[in-house]
């Protein structure tokens, strides 16, 4: 859009904030909601007005129209990601299942994956309208086994071997620091995802490797999600998630370290194999808290993460305007990424106390 629509920087970075601030009023709507059919009616609309937002972002040049698309995309898709992500858990702990949102979390890679292969087959030779008409079908395909697989919604309040459902929540600062973390973890992923594709394409010699570079952070985060429930298993979710987080700082750097391939393949290897992780390991803990209502406080907890999704990619976006290049944001990126993972950690000692 930037080379054929003529699409400036700075609008480019608006476009992602305005996104973001839907996702943020996405979140809001769900930390509003109790009952679980209502969130099962909304789910589904908001797939279908994902979608169709995609649609209108290849109908038009008016950049108005633009920026409704965006809007309406980041707050329908909100919409799908937190009432879905608590649904799933609900119906996990009602079944006696590991309360864990890994493989449901892999769906984010594999889209990242499948749209960076898609953008890369179709190339410059197919004009950016098309590519979103492009999609539009994928992601109307996709409807089919969502709307088909996806479980009834329960309103009873034991599980299916009688055991009743009852929330346990941590205390009010455990809960505030985890919020901050996470609103770290948001800014350190947004500006990554947002604008690696333009960094990488900045670089001398990379030219033509944007979307490589994507589609190696979605092929890294598809797996990952079910990886880094593995390991929490093992050591602890917020263990997990100092470890991620310190990893994801290495990979956001990476690409700035000499702007060769391979380190730039690396870094999003790394990036991708812990930002989607870092989400799921993040909701699947603040879920198990409220077992009877997961959706209404992952979107709290979203807020954070979404509002840092509004400013990261602004500033970052300004920064651009100001000195012609994005390179600076992955170090705030990094930076910020590396306040969250000492906030894990003081979460975690927060929990050995409490324990």
């Amino acid at each position: 859009m930037h080379e054929q629509a003529g699409l400036p920087l700075s609008h480019a970075g608006f476009l992602a904030a305005i996104n973001y601030t839907g996702y943020l009023c996405g979140a809001l709507l769900a930390s509003l909601i109790n009952d679980i059919v209502i969130k099962d009616r909304l789910f589904r609309i908001g797939m279908v007005i994902a979608v169709a937002s995609t649609v209108m972002m290849g109908l038009t040049d008016n950049f108005t129209i633009w920026s409704i698309s965006r809007f309406i995309a980041g707050l329908s898709s909100a919409a799908g990601l937190m009432f879905g992500s608590g649904l799933i858990l609900n119906w996990l702990i009602r079944h006696n299942h590991y309360s864990e949102l890994g493989i449901h979390f892999s769906g984010v890679g594999l889209g990242i994956a499948v749209c960076s292969a898609a953008a890369i087959l179709m190339g410059p030779s197919v004009s950016w309208n098309v590519q979103w008409f492009v999609f539009s079908i994928i992601g109307l395909l996709l409807l089919i086994p969502t709307f088909s697989w996806f479980p009834a919604p329960d309103r009873s309040a034991i599980t299916n071997t009688g055991k009743i459902l009852l929330d346990s929540p941590p205390t009010p600062a455990f809960l505030s620091l985890l919020m901050v973390a996470y609103f770290c973890a948001g800014f350190g992923y947004v500006i990554t995802a947002t604008f690696i594709v333009s960094i990488v394409n900045s670089l001398p010699g990379l030219e033509d490797k944007g979307n490589l570079v994507f589609l190696v952070i979605g092929i890294a985060a598809g797996p990952s999600c079910i990886a880094w429930d593995s390991i929490a298993r093992r050591i602890g979710g917020l263990n997990a998630l100092v470890i991620a987080a310190l990893i994801q700082i290495i990979g956001i750097l990476l690409p700035m370290t000499g702007g060769e391939l391979i380190s730039v393949m690396v870094g999003a290897f790394l990036f991708g194999g812990t930002c989607m992780g870092i989400v799921s390991l993040v909701l699947s803990i603040t879920g198990r808290y409220y077992p009877t209502r997961p959706a209404k406080i992952m979107g709290k907890m979203t807020i954070a993460y979404g509002i840092a999704q509004i400013i990261g990619p602004a500033i970052t976006a300004q920064i651009a305007v100001n000195y012609g290049s994005y390179s600076t944001g992955l170090y705030i990126a990094a930076g910020v990424m590396a306040l969250g993972s000492f906030l894990f950690f003081l979460l975690r000692r927060m929990e050995m106390v409490t324990v």
